[in-house]
C-alpha cells in the first residue's frame, strides 16, 4: 500500500533558520564586542603598563664596574694602574650552544682549549645575563679575525676596558702581588653584587690584602638591546623616556705605600740569577721600604690572563718564582741572632763585658767527646763579648748558652720580634720559630722526643737546629737593634688617597711592646761590635763596609742546610750547589741615627759576609744617597 507523504510547514521551518540567525548575530555580537573590549583595555585602560612590559623585552640594567685603585710609591711613582684594552666577552643567555661556541673559540685560537672547564663553570655559577671574560687583552690582528667571524658566534664579543698593568714588571712582584680572573672559589668569598661587572680581584700581596679598599663599587645603567642581545640605539622618544638615569661607580681608593721604587729595583737587580730575598725597613716607623724575593714574575701574565701550560711551568718551576720568600721563607737565622743573645746574656748575667773565652775551634759539653765546631778551623783565640761579635766567635756564644738556658733565650729572641707574624698588611706571612722546652714538648708526641738536651741549647746559640726565621722577621728584629728596644710594626700602606676629591689619609704607625733592657750601656756595647762587623779592624764583612762615607752596623750569618758528620770537613767546591750554606746579613745605617734596616738572605750563598754583605752595604748606600757602583 502507498503511503502518503506529508505536506510540508514552511512557515515552521523559515521560523527555526530566523531563530538560528539571531542566535549566531547574538553570539557573534558578544565575541566581537568581547575582542573590541579586549582591544580598548589592552590599548587604551591598560597601555602604560603593558608598554612598560615591552619595553622590558628590550630594555636591561647593565652594571657598569668601578675603576681600580691606583697603586703608588712612596715618591708618588705608580706602581699599579690600568690601562684601556679590548676584552672577548660572553653573556651565557645570549648562547645557544656553550659548549660548541666554546669549542669553536678555541679552534679559532682566541681561547685555551684547556680553559673550556673553567669558563663553562663560571657560566653555570653566575647570573645567565652576566658578561663572563675570555680574553683580557686582543691583539688588533685578533680583533680583526673576530670582527669577521661575529655573526656566527651570538652573545660573545669585544669590548673596551680597563686592565691592570704594573709598568715595573717582576720587580715589585711580590710585594704587590697581582690581579687576576676571578676563580669560581673567588665566587664563594666575594659580593656578587659588589662585583657585577668585574673580571678580575686581587690574588696576593698589596692587591689581596687590600682588595675591599681597590675595588671601589659597581655603577649601573640601562641599555636597549635587540631580540640578539646586542646592544641598540633608543630608536624612538618613548623608548629614550623610558630609560631611567643610571648609577655612576665608585672608584676604588689609591694606594701610597712605603716602598721606595729605586731601591726596590736596585736590590731586583741585586738578587738575579739567585734564590733569596732582600727586605729593608725603617726602624723609626715601620716602613717596608723594600721586599724584594727571587727568583720572581711578571704581574702582567696574571692581569692579561696566562694559558694553563703557563701557569704550570711556574708552578713547577725548581726555583720557586710564585714563592714569596720575604714573608714565607723560613731559614735558619745563623748568626744574625748573636747581637741579640749577647743583650740577653748580658741582661740576665749569664756573660759580662769583660768575660773572656779561649776559642781553639770547638766546643764540647762537659762529659762529652762531641765537637761543636767553630767556623774557623783554627779558633778566634782569647777574645771577649765585643770580639766574639765582630769575628762572629761561635765558640763563645756556645759556651755562654748554657749560662743563658733555652727557655730565657727564647724569651728575649721573641721579644724582638722571631718567633711570630710580624703583622705586616699582606697574607700568608709565616711565624717562624724559636724553640723552648715548652715548644718541644707540643710539637712531640713521645716522651722520649720531648725532652730537650744540652746540645740543643747549644746549637741554637748560633741560630741552628730547630730556630726558624723569615727576611722579614730579620729586617723586623734588626731594626729593633737599631732603636735601641723600640719597635713598630712593619707595614707598607703609608696613606689612602680619595681619588675624586684626592684627600689623603695618613696611617698612623702601630708601636709594638719594646725590648726591655734598660741598660743603655748594654746596647752601646752590642751596637759598637755590630759597627765593627763592617768598619772594624777584624769584623768579618769590614771588606764590605769599607770606604763607607757614613756609620753602619751589621752581623753576618752563614745556615748550614745539612749536617757535616764530625768526621768530615764542609768543602764548598765538592759539594751540590743547593747543599751549600745559606748566606745571611743584617745591617742598619747610620749609626747615630738610623734611617734603615736590611735583611738580605741568599740561598745556598755559603758566605754570609762575601756574598750578602755587600748586597746589603749597596742598599744602604743607594737609600742614603751615597754614591755606589750600581749593581747591573
Amino acid at each position: 500500500m502507498d503511503l502518503i507523504s506529508p505536506i510540508k510547514d514552511h512557515h515552521s521551518e523559515r521560523r527555526m533558520f530566523a531563530g538560528r540567525v539571531v542566535l549566531s548575530a547574538v553570539i557573534g555580537t558578544i565575541l566581537l564586542g568581547t575582542v573590541i573590549s579586549r582591544l580598548v583595555q589592552l590599548q587604551i585602560i591598560d597601555h602604560e603598563h603593558f608598554a612598560e612590559q615591552s619595553h622590558g623585552n628590550r630594555i636591561r640594567f647593565e652594571a657598569i664596574p668601578p675603576t681600580r685603585g691606583l697603586i703608588f710609591d712612596r715618591n708618588g711613582k705608580v706602581l699599579a694602574e690600568n690601562l684601556p684594552a679590548y676584552q672577548l666577552e660572553l653573556i651565557p643567555e645570549q648562547v645557544r650552544d656553550l659548549d660548541v661556541t666554546l669549542q669553536k673559540l678555541a679552534e679559532l685560537g682566541l681561547i685555551d682549549a684547556e680553559d673550556i672547564p673553567r669558563f663553562k663553570n663560571l657560566s653555570r655559577r653566575g647570573p645567565r645575563f652576566k658578561p663572563v671574560t675570555l680574553r683580557f687583552r686582543l691583539t688588533e690582528k685578533e680583533i680583526s679575525n673576530f670582527a669577521v667571524q661575529r655573526p656566527r658566534f651570538p652573545g660573545v664579543d669585544f669590548r673596551p676596558r680597563l686592565v691592570r698593568h704594573y709598568p715595573h714588571g717582576s720587580s715589585v712582584a711580590h710585594a704587590l702581588g697581582y690581579v687576576s680572573a676571578i676563580s669560581t672559589s673567588d665566587l664563594n668569598r666575594l659580593d656578587a653584587a659588589a662585583y657585577a661587572g668585574t673580571a678580575h680581584t686581587g690574588k696576593s700581596g698589596v692587591e689581596y690584602f687590600n682588595e675591599d679598599r681597590l675595588h671601589g663599587q659597581p655603577g649601573h645603567r640601562q641599555i636597549v638591546t635587540n631580540a640578539r642581545g646586542r646592544q641598540v640605539p633608543a630608536d624612538s622618544r618613548e623608548l629614550s623616556q623610558a630609560l631611567v638615569e643610571g648609577e655612576a661607580p665608585t672608584p676604588g681608593i689609591n694606594l701610597h705605600l712605603s716602598i721606595d721604587l729605586e731601591l726596590q729595583k736596585l736590590a731586583s737587580r741585586a738578587l738575579e740569577g739567585q734564590r733569596g730575598s732582600i727586605v729593608a725597613i725603617d726602624p723609626r716607623n715601620g716602613e717596608v721600604l723594600a721586599l724584594v724575593s727571587a727568583p720572581a714574575f711578571d704581574p702582567n701574565s696574571f692581569a692579561l690572563g696566562m694559558s694553563p701550560t703557563e701557569f704550570r711551568s711556574l708552578q713547577t718551576d725548581p726555583n720557586q718564582p710564585l714563592f714569596n720568600r720575604a714573608v714565607r721563607g723560613n731559614y735558619p737565622p745563623g748568626s744574625t741572632i748573636k747581637p741579640m743573645l749577647a743583650l740577653a746574656a748580658l741582661a740576665t748575667g749569664a756573660t759580662n763585658l769583660t768575660r773572656r773565652t779561649m776559642c781553639r775551634g770547638y766546643y764540647t759539653l762537659p762529659g762529652s767527646t762531641h765537637r761543636y765546631r767553630d767556623w774557623r778551623p783554627e779558633g778566634h783565640g782569647e777574645l771577649d763579648l765585643h770580639g766574639a761579635i765582630a769575628e762572629s766567635c761561635d765558640v763563645y756564644f756556645y759556651e755562654i748558652s748554657r749560662d743563658i738556658g733555652i727557655d730565657v733565650m727564647h724569651d728575649y729572641l721573641t721579644a724582638f720580634g722571631l718567633g711570630s707574624a710580624s703583622g705586616l698588611d699582606m697574607v700568608g706571612e709565616l711565624p717562624g720559630l724559636v724553640p723552648s722546652r715548652e715548644w718541644k714538648r707540643g710539637a712531640f708526641s713521645t716522651r722520649a722526643d720531648q725532652v730537650w738536651f744540652p746540645g740543643e741549647t747549644v746549637i741554637a746559640s748560633i741560630g741552628q737546629g730547630y730556630m726558624l726565621a723569615t727576611p722579614l722577621q730579620l729586617a723586623n728584629a734588626t731594626a729593633a737593634l737599631a732603636m735601641r728596644g723600640q719597635r713598630f710594626r712593619p707595614h707598607l700602606v703609608t696613606a689612602v688617597e680619595n681619588p675624586l676629591t684626592g684627600e689623603r689619609t695618613a696611617v698612623d704607625p702601630v708601636i709594638e711592646s719594646a725590648v726591655e733592657i734598660d741598660n743603655d750601656f748594654y746596647w752601646d756595647s752590642v751596637i759598637n761590635a755590630m759597627h765593627d762587623v763592617l768598619q772594624g779592624p777584624k769584623g768579618t764583612a769590614r771588606a764590605a763596609g769599607r770606604g763607607a762615607e757614613y756609620s753602619m752596623a751589621g752581623k753576618s750569618g752563614t745556615a748550614q742546610v745539612f749536617t757535616v758528620a764530625q768526621e768530615d770537613e764542609y768543602d764548598e767546591e765538592t759539594i751540590a750547589e743547593r747543599l751549600r750554606d745559606h748566606a745571611l746579613f743584617v745591617s742598619f745605617a747610620p749609626l747615630e741615627e738610623p734611617r734603615i734596616a736590611v735583611a738580605v738572605v741568599i740561598e745556598n750563598g755559603s758566605s754570609g759576609s762575601r756574598v750578602a754583605a755587600p748586597i746589603a752595604r749597596q742598599i744602604m748606600d743607594q737609600y742614603l744617597g751615597y754614591s755606589t757602583d750600581a749593581i747591573q
